[in-house]
């Protein structure tokens, strides 16, 4: 209608102007592809992902532990960092124990301050075939493109910022204050050294925790179904606390109070309850604990 009524004014006498040229279109945001693998995706995409999924960006913050932070809870770092959440990982064991030549020769290092680089590299110098034929390479590989090194949950300062390899560990933007929402454990005895580990520091932070134990056997096999499973359980919980936040607001939320933290942490027995249902063969635990 504009160009008509620009021609309309101008008199006969007067060549006509060519009409303006159209404007520039816009991109096609709805034509982007999302892939998502093992492996994760590159910046730019995580970025447009949770920009388009999540209106306000809030992502609950999870902590996976397994006994020697290697192959159960590293698998499930690695699935909640690709989903873009904040996670960090640690193990409940007092030495970080990998299979060996036998079962009496385990391969041990010490937590947070041996590299899964330098395992990798002292185990592909000790029997490349055989560590590669048992999958050990393989997982350590794995785990240094996730982060530095292996963590012993009972050495976790509660509450410090963490702001050591910020730029190596993956998920770790989001949880450099400390704190997390939900610890999911891969085996029952890790889940019971977590909670009585938390009982004897008094919750000095007076903030709560969701322990959720998630029991997966310590195979390659079984993590990677385990992995998927946590994941699963992840998306659940956030879809909850989003909606308790969008009900309630998020008042009192970073400090584990207000009315929409209340709600969610209300919700997450059923959550679970249904969650069980979807994964039958990885029997659950829970309890509410304290920071």
């Amino acid at each position: 209608m504009a160009a008509e009524s620009g021609l309309a004014s101008y008199p006969s006498s007067h060549p006509i102007p060519p009409p303006p040229p159209p404007p520039p279109l816009d991109p096609p945001q709805a034509q982007v592809k999302h892939e998502v693998g093992l492996d994760g995706t590159d910046d730019q995409d995580m970025s447009m992902d949770v920009d388009s999924s999540n209106e306000d960006n809030f992502k609950l913050k999870f902590c996976t532990v397994c006994a020697s932070n290697q192959n159960r809870s590293m698998e499930a770092h690695l699935r909640l960092a690709a989903a873009h959440y904040p996670v960090i990982s640690f193990g409940t064991g007092s030495l970080v124990r990998l299979p060996g030549p036998t079962i009496t020769q385990p391969n041990v290092y010490n937590f947070n301050t041996t590299s899964y680089d330098s395992m990798y590299k002292e185990l592909e110098q000790k029997d490349p075939r055989l560590y590669r034929a048992n999958g050990l390479l393989n997982m350590l590989e794995r785990n240094r493109g996730v982060k530095w090194g292996p963590e012993r949950w009972q050495d976790w300062r509660v509450g410090t910022p963490r702001l050591k390899n910020l730029e190596q560990d993956r998920g770790s933007g989001g949880v450099e204050g400390g704190v997390v929402d939900v610890v999911i454990t891969c085996e029952e005895r890790c889940w019971d050294a977590v909670v009585d580990d938390l009982l004897s520091r008094g919750s000095p932070l007076n903030r709560p925790v969701h322990v959720i134990n998630v029991d997966i056997r310590d195979n390659h096999e079984e993590a990677l179904v385990g992995g998927r499973a946590i994941l699963d359980l992840a998306d659940t919980l956030n879809h909850a606390a989003e909606e308790e936040r969008k009900r309630h607001g998020a008042n009192g939320w970073s400090d584990g109070t207000g009315p929409g933290r209340s709600g969610f942490d209300e919700r997450v027995p059923e959550i679970l309850a249904e969650w069980q249902g979807r994964w039958p063969h990885l029997p659950a635990l829970w309890t509410l604990a304290w920071f």
